[in-house]
């Protein structure tokens, strides 16, 4: 049984068919103990006793009175018996429903005409015997069953559509999805486990698609930026056997194949980092000996471009996350700053708490970036024009890593032209 509505009516249905059973079950108990109670019992012996006493008054015609008086009140049959089972109003032999009340005395028993109730009196002279003209039988009680379970298909119907539907739609879009419909979403209002796994889904289709783009879209950019230093190796090595100066044939060669490797690199650094949020190593660390690091690092740097380096740093900046992410991040933003700083320029690090984060503002003093470009430096494999060009050494991928890898951490990098010069902050959650 794989449908759902199918599984739900049936187990509705079973239920229903258990529950009725044990119903009747517990229908005929009560009915073959009723009498048994203490006030059922009191009133058989209020009657015997009511008889008995107009019947030594009186004789027959009293006992006669009496019994026909219960009859009409009670509307049931009442007999009063000696211990010879003869009728005490009319004389009658009722052997025969004496021994069938044998064992049964104080409880009813079936009959044709309904059930019948026995009760001795305490000196077992007198026997008192009732007929009572009703019993439950199950084909009586049918009409009502089949009422009930027609009423609550009717009520389980709407219930597996309710569930059954939702799962149905949410296959199809699987499928849909699956076959390679990357923009198809549930946006599943409910509130329920189906619009939980409805909106579980969204979030991997979210995902997946975003991966699938960006693994597009970074295909494309390799591609293109494969291609010209390849033509110029291929170029140099054609001329390594026809160039006079064969040692400036293999320089460029060397010049190309270094700036491939780091090109490479700079990929893997990129995947890394869009890779599993979970997957990284999550600790404790102080922010502030991270940038006071990374600034000792860049002092070769700085005094080869001949810039200087001035460092602001609160202390004790204590953050969760990814040190070595983190630590790319900066890193990358602040070589970048760096190499595009004139000779005689600085580059300033300012690094603080404000709430719950942790602001790292670096700048530089170098020809800024147009207006126009700003939105678009943080996109993998963007060069800017004029002086931030591929002349440099870079492959357009420093400030894409850096903002992939703060926003595993869920903070944020912005960058904005201070005149002269570029203001890149980046913000990231304490924890």
């Amino acid at each position: 049984m794989r449908s759902v509505y199918a599984k739900i009516l049936a187990w509705s249905v079973a239920t229903l068919i258990i529950s009725m059973g044990l119903f009747f079950v517990i229908s005929r108990q009560i009915e073959m103990n009723l009498g048994a109670g203490d006030v059922f019992r009191h009133i058989q012996a209020l009657e015997l006793e009511q008889t008995t006493r107009a019947y030594e008054a009186g004789g027959q015609n009293s006992a006669a009175d009496v019994v026909a008086q219960l009859d009409r009140v009670m509307k049931w049959r009442h007999y009063i018996l000696d211990s010879n089972a003869r009728e005490l109003s009319t004389g009658a032999d009722l052997s025969a429903l004496v021994a069938r009340l044998e064992g049964h005395w104080g409880r009813p028993i079936s009959s044709p005409n309904g059930l019948i109730f026995g009760t001795r009196a305490p000196d077992g002279r007198y026997l008192l015997i009732v007929e009572a003209p009703f019993s439950i039988e199950l084909w009586t009680l049918l009409p009502y069953y089949g009422l009930i379970l027609i009423t609550v298909a009717a009520l389980c119907w709407p219930l597996a559509f309710h569930i059954g539907s939702p799962l149905r739609s949410l296959t199809r879009m699987v499928d849909r999805f699956g076959q390679g419909d990357l923009s198809i979403r549930a946006r599943s209002g409910r509130r329920d486990e189906i619009g939980t796994l409805s909106r579980s889904f969204d979030r991997m289709a979210d995902r997946i698609e975003t991966l699938l783009t960006a693994e597009r879209r970074l295909l494309q950019d390799v591609s293109h930026e494969l291609r010209s230093p390849l033509a110029r190796l291929s170029f140099a090595t054609e001329l390594v056997s026809t160039e006079p100066d064969r040692d400036k044939a293999v320089m460029r060669i060397r010049k190309e194949v270094s700036r491939l490797s780091t090109l490479v690199d700079a990929l893997l650094q990129m995947t890394r980092a869009e890779g599993d949020p979970d997957s990284g190593q999550r600790k404790d660390f102080l922010l502030d000996d991270l940038v006071r690091e990374l600034a000792e690092d860049c002092t070769v740097e700085t005094h080869a471009r001949g810039c200087q380096l001035a460092l602001s740093c609160a202390g004790n900046i204590s953050m969760r996350g990814d040190r070595e992410l983190i630590h790319r991040a900066i890193e990358n933003v602040l070589r970048n700053a760096i190499r595009y700083s004139p000779s005689g320029g600085s580059v300033t690090v300012h690094a603080r708490t404000e709430g719950d984060d942790a602001w790292i503002k670096i700048e530089d003093a170098g020809p800024g970036v147009p207006e126009e470009e700003l939105p678009r430096i943080f996109d993998p494999f963007v060069r800017v024009d004029n002086s931030r060009t591929s002349a440099t050494g870079g492959v357009g991928l420093g400030l894409a890593i850096a903002m992939r890898a703060i926003r595993l951490h869920n903070g944020s990098i912005e960058a904005r032209n201070i005149h002269p010069g570029l203001s890149v902050t980046i913000r990231i959650p304490l924890a």
